[in-house]
């Protein structure tokens, strides 16, 4: 009997598997099993994390990303018991661990991470727009370029931390959305929406070659010749042809990473445009249109303040430029770590983050260069925890993953670079090879299929 007084309803993991469609999507938590089909429009972490574990045990993934409000919530979603239900012992530690930074209110410290960011952000665009405006030397006009780079790269900072927790007080409704549109639509064009997610589907699926889409850049990369296979992509719902276009370009790869890298935010705007104007949920959606809409306003007419169109495309070049050094932050922490195909699963979370994920070392001067993503594997872990108490944690995450002989991955950036290159190296040297009759075969058919 349950504490109601109700005959209790036991089901098999055997039988839960079997309810993971779009319109019968089960889970179990801590032995509990609830049916959120009905929730699948209303969840806030959006729809996608909840049919990827569907239809398994998600404890895990549950306690990193829901604060402890959210466990009073499920009981209108109870359906039956997990009569198979078993912990690993690694689960079992992860979960104490989060149990004990609830404890201590690490969740909550905050520091002062997001008002250092919104001045910082405030005196450089002022920089910004009396060098532009107020003067006319090109050499001030390129620097305030640097400048407008070292903007976005701040405010992408604060517009991942605001997708993950409130950064602001949390006495203030609504303010925490405001300053996701304001540091990611306004400041940067991109979308927070579309981010939001992008960005939980690539938690919850880290590194799955046909579930992440932070992997699925088919035809310019592939990091694994498993992409050579033409997979499809849960996320985009379209296969990622491997033809003899993406064969030219994985092939130079290696050599095309940084230059890609330098305009790949031209993708995300296309990526942010692509999401509002489909028919994809996105709370919000006004907000999200009239905030990208103002950026392509003050931004073009920043721009325009310059004396002539050769300072003006100097200009957008170098600030992408610099800017690309963000993007490039976003891909070492993943691209040369371990990779799988299919599915994710609800009961290897840890495993799967310390796998899937690499840090990169430095001194705690340089934590403003890399805004928190230096802590990777202990951001992938415990993603509701602010970054300032990301470096605090970190031993404890190291000396778990030792005991349980699971990587923990830690390099220099320079190092870390080298290894991203020479995973791309390797993939393209792979698809280079026309004597691998499985690739030729691969290439051959993609080729007549797609014209």
């Amino acid at each position: 009997m349950d504490e109601r007084g109700a005959e209790k309803k036991y089901i098999t993991t055997a039988e839960l598997r079997q309810h993971n469609t779009p319109s019968n999507i089960w889970i179990s938590i801590q032995g509990k099993v609830y049916d959120v089909t009905g929730w699948l429009k209303d969840h806030p972490g959006g729809d996608l994390p909840l049919l990827n574990l569907a239809g398994q045990d998600v404890t895990d993934a549950f306690v990193a990303y829901h604060p402890p409000v959210a466990w009073s919530f499920l009981d209108r979603f109870y359906v039956a018991h997990l009569s198979d239900y078993r912990v690993s012992e690694v689960s079992r530690e992860y979960r104490r661990l989060v149990a004990e930074f609830s404890q201590k209110g690490l969740f909550d410290r905050k520091g002062h991470g997001a008002c250092t960011s919104l001045v910082l952000m405030v005196v450089l665009m002022s920089m910004i727009v009396y060098g532009m405006v107020y003067t006319e030397s090109p050499v001030v006009h390129m620097a305030c370029a640097v400048l407008m780079a070292a903007v976005w790269c701040q405010s992408g900072f604060l517009g991942h931390d605001s997708g993950h927790y409130n950064v602001m007080a949390s006495g203030w409704p609504g303010l925490n959305r405001a300053m996701q549109v304001l540091a990611g639509n306004c400041v940067t064009g991109i979308s927070i929406g579309w981010w939001k997610r992008n960005h939980t589907v690539h938690h919850i699926a880290c590194n799955s070659l046909d579930h992440d889409p932070d992997l699925q850049h088919i035809p310019v990369f592939a990091v694994s010749d498993k992409l050579f296979k033409s997979l499809t992509s849960v996320y985009y719902k379209r296969k990622m042809v491997f033809d003899r276009f993406a064969r030219f370009f994985v092939s130079y790869q290696h050599w095309t990473y940084y230059p890609v890298m330098i305009f790949a935010r031209f993708n995300l705007f296309a990526q942010s445009i692509l999401l509002l104007a489909s028919n994809n949920h996105v709370p919000d959606r006004w907000q999200e249109i009239l905030g990208v809409a103002f950026f392509w306003v003050w931004f073009p007419l920043l721009v325009s303040c310059l004396p002539s169109w050769s300072e003006r495309i100097a200009f957008v070049v170098i600030s992408f430029s610099v800017t690309g050094t963000q993007h490039v932050q976003f891909t070492l922490n993943h691209f040369s770590t371990e990779v799988y195909v299919g599915p994710p699963k609800g009961n290897d979370w840890f495993e799967k983050q310390t796998m899937g994920t690499m840090n990169i070392s430095c001194s705690p001067w340089m934590d403003w260069f890399h805004g928190g993503l230096q802590f990777q594997v202990e951001h992938h872990l415990f993603p509701r925890l602010p970054r300032c108490n990301l470096r605090a944690i970190s031993p404890l995450v190291r000396e778990l993953c030792k005991k349980h002989h699971l990587p923990y991955s830690s390099f220099s950036f320079l190092e870390a670079n080298k290894r991203t290159i020479a995973t791309l190296r390797t993939a393209a040297f792979q698809a280079r090879d026309l004597t691998n009759p499985v690739l030729r075969n691969l290439v051959w058919e993609a080729a007549n299929t797609h014209g």
